[in-house]
């Protein structure tokens, strides 16, 4: 009886943790996936708590917040999409923060014999994949560089527009695109594209992902250690092996 009694014990401690396990729903952009599915895996087994991600562009998941989707916390690849959260207050104050960046890359499909050596040889494509150049981040990052570097009304009537940088990808994976405009670390992703060329940090435009809380969140508190795990050594790890640039250059 004694062996069965300390048997029943156990069992119920185990499932107290089970039983006590809280959920947090991040909103994140699409090219936080890989990254993001570690990181919430290492944070569940830390924790007893789990994260219950929702991927997509930046800007269908802001649209899907201001429509009151129940979001405890938002990971932006813009500054932008997170500010107008933040002029409908929907941002728990004091929680929004800047926590990584990236570079913009060409790709191209790695039997290709395009030569992509310079940001002027991008005009010699006849179909360029990009996320969505007029809302997606990774798309208005794109098109910005290339305003910058004036081949934007050359390659405009060119673009395969895409719902977001990860089917920018695929679409250049497929052979639907001759090359594409992606981030960084979503290249790192793939085995059958290769870059072409690199924007130069001094040439691109400034890529910032934020993240905040939201107002509508009933868990504050678990939102605000999800936040703290995010900067923790392990996240910060799990980032940089990913290819994210950390703040202050720190990559």
């Amino acid at each position: 009886m004694k062996r069965y009694g300390l048997g029943l014990i156990f069992m119920c401690l185990v499932a107290v943790p089970l039983t006590n396990a809280a959920e947090l729903t991040v909103f994140a952009a699409a090219s936080l996936m890989d990254v993001l599915h570690e990181i919430g895996a290492r944070w569940e087994q830390a924790s007893g708590n789990k994260a219950v991600f929702n991927f997509a562009s930046s800007s269908t998941l802001e649209r899907q917040v201001s429509a009151g989707a129940p979001a405890d916390v938002f990971l932006s690849a813009d500054e932008a999409k997170m500010d107008q959260l933040a002029k409908q207050d929907l941002i728990l104050p004091g929680t929004r923060e800047t926590i990584l960046s990236n570079t913009l890359v060409v790709v191209v499909r790695k039997k290709s014999l395009l030569s992509l050596t310079k940001a002027a040889d991008i005009a010699q494509v006849s179909s360029l994949a990009l996320a969505e150049p007029e809302t997606v981040p990774a798309g208005i990052y794109a098109r910005e560089y290339l305003e910058k570097i004036g081949f934007w009304d050359a390659l405009k009537s060119k673009v395969i527009p895409t719902e977001n940088v990860r089917a920018a990808l695929a679409a250049v994976e497929a052979g639907n695109a001759d090359a594409g405009i992606v981030y960084k670390t979503d290249e790192e992703t793939s085995k059958d594209l290769k870059i072409a060329w690199e924007v130069p940090a001094s040439e691109g435009p400034k890529i910032s992902y934020a993240v905040a809380i939201m107002r509508a969140t009933s868990q504050p508190e678990l939102a605000r250690k999800f936040l703290a795990w995010l900067s923790s050594p392990g996240a910060k790890e799990s980032f940089r092996k990913y290819g994210f640039l950390l703040p202050g250059g720190h990559d």
